[in-house]
């Protein structure tokens, strides 16, 4: 794996000492702009991510009509879904594209803080605040304060970029996401203090970056059913768009129809007056 990622390796170890050249003190600077610096370069693929993310949101309800239409034949549905992606011209992985492309960096910055040539490099001027040594591991025994406090700047950095994140997913990728921080803890605490710092810095970037993403890429707005006589649809079969008359409505304006309606519409029936006697006329008495 080292000799794999050697390249990006020394990409890093270059990136580092020109940061460091440029600002100088401590090399945790020049950590926190190594993690700029990769977020800045992968940024257009992580626009790309989000764009496509929001696209699979207004293509759910039809998967889901999909998913329900085979959910009896499940290599089926599989099939028809990945039809309808390839139709609709959407990658489903690709808002996975941004987060896959950092753990290569993640990889090399551990490979270099671990070799003896960059720990030689740093010697003298690896401490970073309360950190006495970036290149090195922060134990219990020596500082437990300082480890407790990393743990739980990782831990709270990383549920607020998967809130912020996740706030579009559904309830099983929201539970995954904001179970996986506190597995990590495992990993985290054999990891160099350098590693927690970068780790720690892409988080807050991480929010950052999603709530300015909210503001320039709205979320789009949920397709609505056109089911017959649904809410927002089409209006049911067999009865014109537009406000339709009350029962009786028309009986209360004739005055006395059949119906509810007789005596402005409050369902009682009124009969009609009588009709008043014709009058006979009196034939005069001359006989033609």
């Amino acid at each position: 794996m080292q000799d794999i990622l050697s390249p990006l390796i020394d990409a890093c170890q270059w990136i580092l000492e020109f940061w460091h050249d440029l600002v100088g003190g401590s090399w945790g600077w020049s950590i926190i702009l190594l993690t700029f610096t990769v977020r800045i370069a992968i940024l257009p693929l992580t626009f790309k991510g989000v764009k496509s993310m929001q696209r699979l949101q207004t293509l759910q309800p039809e998967i889901k009509k999909i998913q329900e239409r085979y959910k009896d034949d499940r290599q089926r549905m599989n099939q028809e879904v990945m039809a309808f992606y390839q139709r609709e011209k959407v990658n489903p992985l690709g808002s996975c594209l941004p987060l896959v492309l950092q753990i290569p960096f993640f990889i090399s910055l551990f490979y270099l803080l671990r070799s003896d040539e960059f720990k030689a490099d740093i010697a003298g001027n690896a401490a970073f605040g309360p950190i006495n040594n970036l290149a090195e591991k922060v134990t219990f025994s020596d500082q437990p304060v300082l480890l407790v406090t990393l743990i739980v700047l990782y831990v709270g950095t990383q549920l607020a970029a998967s809130a912020v994140t996740a706030f579009s997913a559904d309830p099983t990728q929201r539970r995954i996401m904001f179970a996986l921080p506190f597995v990590f803890v495992v990993f985290i605490v054999n990891f160099q203090a350098g590693l927690i710092v970068y780790w720690i810095t892409t988080n807050v970037w991480t929010i950052g970056q999603q709530l300015a993403v909210k503001k320039l890429y709205p979320k789009p707005a949920a397709a609505t059913g056109g089911e017959e006589g649904g809410d927002g649809g089409k209006p049911a079969r067999g009865k014109p768009p537009g406000p339709q008359p009350s029962p009786g409505a028309a009986a209360g304006d004739g005055g006395g129809s059949k119906g509810n309606g007789g005596a402005g519409g409050n369902g009682a029936s009124v009969k009609a007056p009588p009709r008043s006697p014709r009058k006979k006329k009196k034939r005069s008495g001359r006989r033609r």
